[in-house]
């Protein structure tokens, strides 16, 4: 009798579900259900709270939020590009700083849990007090002062001082932005063969050329990885008037049922976002097989 055996691959793919599947016992289990009442709800009206008996009404509130709510639209495009302006420079800002850690330098370890600490104090009822205490006013003010102080900006004009206020604002948004982002980049640049430097500097590569025909390409499952995560994160963050909104609508004004429809609005535009990301990027990445054999489908340069 012929005895059967896995592949490694097979193994890989059913360790996979393994870790996966006290995941998916948890959406069965506890978000299926709310996810249906809310996509039910959000086609209906609560005409009783309890049994919590929804009416059917349509796209009425689908309607009310693109046509009536005069709100609703202009906060959901200014939330979407300040999120197109941030996203890109948290990508490319932390790569830059975990190619930097990644070299070799003194005190490695050190600037690791410093770029990683203000992600474990940046969420939740941590971040609302720190941002209710004006800190991070008070560390962009120190950055603007280090590097411009006031009797310069005084004599630039008004105009360039609400320009340094925009650009140091942004970059310690970045600052408490990137600590995920920098650890997943040093992952994946840890897991470049350095025989593939070796052999670039054999053939008289510049660390230029080593950039674009080594590096990123083979750290892009960890980019794919960085954008989609950075794009959920900043759409979901604490401080995004659109989730304050819906919280309103839904607990301070008990329009549930409008609360759900725009909550949904602004989860479909999210889930957008992440399947262009993957579109764009499924020609750029590259994966390597059981055997070591790095494939792609096109280059990046």
């Amino acid at each position: 009798m012929k005895k059967f055996r896995l592949t490694m691959r097979t193994r890989s793919i059913m360790e996979g579900y393994v870790f996966v599947f006290p995941y998916i016992i948890g959406l069965l289990a506890f978000f299926l259900f709310p996810l249906f009442i809310s996509i039910k709800l959000s086609f209906g009206t609560l005409e009783k709270m309890v049994g919590f008996k929804i009416a059917w009404t349509g796209f009425q509130n689908y309607i009310r939020a693109f046509v009536i709510d005069t709100q609703f639209v202009p906060m959901f495009l200014n939330t979407a590009a300040e999120m197109g302006k941030k996203v890109p420079f948290i990508i490319v800002f932390s790569l830059l700083l975990a190619i930097l850690i990644n070299r070799d330098l003194k005190f490695k370890g050190f600037f690791r849990v410093v770029f990683f600490m203000p992600f474990l104090l940046g969420t939740g009822y941590v971040m609302q007090q720190l941002l209710g205490q004006n800190v991070n006013q008070q560390v962009m003010s120190g950055m603007k002062i280090f590097f411009l102080p006031s009797d310069v900006l005084a004599y630039l004009g008004p105009g360039v001082g609400n320009a340094v206020d925009s650009f140091f604002g942004i970059i310690v948004l970045v600052l408490w932005k990137s600590g995920v982002q920098i650890l997943l980049f040093i992952s994946g640049l840890q897991g470049i063969p350095q025989s593939l430097y070796e052999s670039a500097k054999m053939d008289s590569a510049t660390e230029w050329e080593m950039f674009w025909h080594i590096t990123l390409p083979m750290i892009s499952p960890i980019m794919l990885l960085n954008m989609v995560y950075t794009l959920v994160d900043s759409f979901m963050d604490v401080n995004n008037p659109i989730l304050d909104y819906i919280h309103q609508t839904a607990f301070l004004w008990s329009q549930f049922a409008y609360a759900a429809a725009i909550g949904w609005i602004y989860f479909a535009f999210i889930l957008l976002l992440v399947l262009i990301v993957f579109v764009a990027m499924r020609k750029y990445i590259y994966i390597s097989d059981m055997r070591g054999v790095t494939k792609n489908e096109k280059s990046f340069n």
